[in-house]
């Protein structure tokens, strides 16, 4: 039987992967002692950082998206946009549901308050 894969759970607490399959960090340095740190500084710090893509590679590898590769993505929407991909070779985004109402649900107005309903 074969080794199933475990991903590295500390790693995927630490990170977010983005949508072009780059990973997204926090900063450390932000846990006290900040009133002596200059607010400029503070700032920075609270903005998430893009982790270096030699780490980042294998931090997808820890965590179970090695087939992601972001610079793939960057050129494939690059060459969509200039328009020298065919239609056929467009890139695969995420492309989010649309909620369907169901005819029923659509059809059906909802009670105005709730003093409408018995109560026994």
């Amino acid at each position: 039987m074969a080794y199933k894969f475990k991903p590295n759970k500390s790693v995927a607490k630490r990170l977010r992967l983005t949508r072009t399959g780059k990973l997204k960090r926090n900063h450390g340095f932000t846990s006290h002692l900040m009133s002596a740190r200059p607010s400029s500084r503070r700032r920075k710090l609270r903005r998430p950082a893009i982790l270096f893509e030699g780490h980042a590679r294998n931090m997808r590898k820890l965590m179970g998206v090695s087939g992601i590769h972001p610079n793939k993505i960057r050129h494939e929407r690059e060459l969509a946009a200039a328009g020298k991909l065919p239609k056929d070779d467009a890139p695969a985004t995420k492309a989010t549901p649309t909620k369907t109402v169901p005819a029923k649900a659509a059809a059906t107005p909802a009670p105005a308050s709730g003093a409408s309903k018995k109560r026994k």
